[in-house]
């Protein structure tokens, strides 16, 4: 009998998480965005300081963004030296929808240049503009990198992740606020983060059980909302009242296979129809009485397959795990599949092929995501 090794059990082993059915379902904020209440995107460009060696070399920009910043405080000079304790960066930001003048947010900062390391170094003011070229945030502050870079003289070097991209908490003020403006004409409108028909459906029923009359389903994304008499001017109530409903929301059928992780993920949905695959030197046949067969080492003729009354006799060849009968007849779901090809010690990448050979067979009936 094949026995899988502890350290690819370890490694390659899948982890399965299914989507259980939930009494409660989700509430209606975690599912939807309100149309109008939206984050927006703010960049810049900016100078990082204090990085002892590890900056950019030569480059013109970036000196010329430091000596800018030096006349900006009244010093001329006519060239930056040759110390590389400065980067040139781009800082990025979401400034998020009901923003207030004065608030803080966090800001990412990436080097543009070749500088090996922003850790330790500080970033100077820095103007962040909206898509419409106006300034709305403030940027400034001492650079965190959750990366390392390090060597030494021998020449040998150790890097982990990224340590020309880091972050400043908190390092942005406010300046300007976006309008957020979520009630046009006594109506709003909820926008699913994952559209779909009916998932739709059961968001405007679940909000009509309280408030009869008011809401639609457009299409598989939008959920169109008439406010209440009684919540007229009191918009952000009505929000808070609708966005604690649950609602049960409609998974669609898919199976998410990251091979760099060893990871699979089955929704609830996903069924296998009956099929029959030989893969390498195990061969299954899927049907409510059928199982997976492995043959023993050194057994003689191929791989054997045994159905119904049979199936008892197959730990004369090889290895056989049962799959449980299911309702519907003639249906298993990927979560018993797995198990059964885990138990044989099979690796990702062997049950990604099995999967995409079913897939293709037409068997499979749920959409087959690798990444």
């Amino acid at each position: 009998m094949h026995k899988p090794r502890f350290s690819e059990l370890a490694i390659f082993c899948s982890l399965f998480l299914l989507g259980a059915s939930s009494v409660f379902g989700a509430r209606i904020k975690d599912l939807t965005d309100v149309r109008g209440s939206r984050s927006n995107q703010l960049y810049g460009y900016g100078i990082v300081t204090g990085l002892a060696g590890q900056g950019d070399s030569r480059i013109e920009y970036t000196e010329l963004g430091i000596l800018n910043a030096l006349e900006s405080l009244g010093i001329r000079a006519d060239k930056a030296d040759k110390s590389r304790n400065i980067a040139a960066v781009i800082v990025t930001a979401d400034i998020g929808p009901f923003a207030k003048e004065g608030a803080k947010m966090d800001v990412t900062v990436s080097s543009i240049g070749n500088a090996d390391s922003l850790q330790g170094g500080v970033l100077l003011q820095t103007p962040l503009y909206g898509a419409d070229g106006k300034v709305y945030s403030v940027a400034q502050g001492p650079v965190s990198v959750g990366g390392l870079s390090a060597g030494n003289a021998g020449g040998a070097n150790v890097q982990v992740n990224h340590p020309t991209v880091g972050m400043v908490s908190n390092g942005a003020t406010i300046e300007r606020e976006i309008e957020s403006k979520v009630v046009n004409g006594g109506e709003l409108e909820l926008i699913l983060r994952s559209p779909d028909s009916l998932t739709a459906v059961k968001i405007a029923d679940s909000i009509n059980k309280y408030y009869p009359g008011t809401s639609l389903a457009k299409d598989s994304g939008l959920v169109n909302i008439r406010v209440p008499t009684n919540f007229q001017g009191q918009t952000t109530n009505f929000l808070a009242a609708i966005g604690g409903i649950d609602v049960k929301p409609d998974v669609p059928a898919r199976v998410i296979i990251n091979e760099r992780t060893g990871t699979i993920v089955a929704t609830q949905n996903v069924r296998i129809s009956p099929v029959a695959v030989s893969s390498s030197n195990i061969t299954i046949f899927l049907n409510p009485t059928t199982g997976v067969s492995q043959p023993l080492p050194f057994s003689q003729g191929a791989t054997t397959v045994m159905q119904g009354e049979n199936a008892d006799l197959i730990e004369e060849v090889g290895r056989f795990e049962p799959l449980d009968e299911l309702d519907p007849p003639g249906a298993s779901t990927v979560n018993e599949l797995a198990s059964a090809l885990n138990k044989l010690g099979l690796t990702t990448r062997e049950m990604t092929s099995i999967l995409q050979s079913i897939k293709n067979a037409g068997a499979l009936q749920a959409e087959l995501i690798i990444n």
